[in-house]
């Protein structure tokens, strides 16, 4: 069950990346917010599954990258269900929909890279517990871990380097998210091929 839920977690996960990616690039923002509510559920599953495989002795970055992952779920989930619940169907004030609206760079876009720097942490520790037995598990656990770097897209918010008034700005940022999505649609895919070719552990 786990090598199977493994990889079940890893090909949602890949195939949410890929919808959001397509999604941003067509402006089509309501089916966005939708696919990364699916994308935290198939990563939080993903995580938790590679849990399930950790080495002994790496009891405890296998915790801290569940953990992480389940505080990156709550974070986005939040933000994009807030989106396309909230913000589309009711008839808002400017003011909560400078909050609300994570395209206005307020509290929501705080929120959301908060979400996604709590990601990149889960990243590094799942990275971590990977003890590499093949090529596909040595570049795995580098992406992995290196991903970890992307954890500074939480600093953004602290820093103010985007703003309502900020020209370009929404363009910046669906070119960041797309670069993202292309560094991280391969550790879906690596990870799907760990899972797939783990050993059944009996109960």
């Amino acid at each position: 069950m786990n090598r199977t839920m493994g990889m079940l977690g890893s090909a949602i996960t890949l195939i949410s990346v890929i919808l959001f990616a397509v999604f941003m690039l067509i402006d089509y923002s309501s089916a966005a917010y939708a696919v990364c509510i699916v994308l935290a559920c198939g990563y939080i599953i993903m995580a938790s599954s590679f849990g399930a495989f950790a080495a002994i002795g790496f009891e405890a970055a296998k915790l801290a990258g569940i953990a992480f992952a389940i505080i990156y779920g709550v974070f986005v989930m939040l933000v994009y269900y807030a989106q396309i619940t909230t913000l589309q169907q009711n008839d808002l004030t400017e003011q909560a929909i400078q909050i609300l609206d994570y395209q206005k760079f307020g509290l929501f876009f705080a929120y959301d890279l908060f979400g996604y720097a709590m990601l990149s942490v889960s990243t590094f520790f799942i990275g971590l517990t990977i003890v590499p037995k093949n090529k596909v598990d040595k570049i795995l656990r580098t992406l992995l871990l290196f991903h970890g770097v992307f954890t500074v897209v939480g600093i953004i918010p602290v820093l103010g380097l985007f703003n309502s008034d900020m020209v370009g700005g929404e363009i910046i940022g669906v070119l960041v998210l797309e670069i993202w999505c292309l560094y991280f649609i391969p550790i879906c895919i690596l990870s799907y091929q760990h899972f797939k070719q783990q050993e059944i552990r009996s109960v």
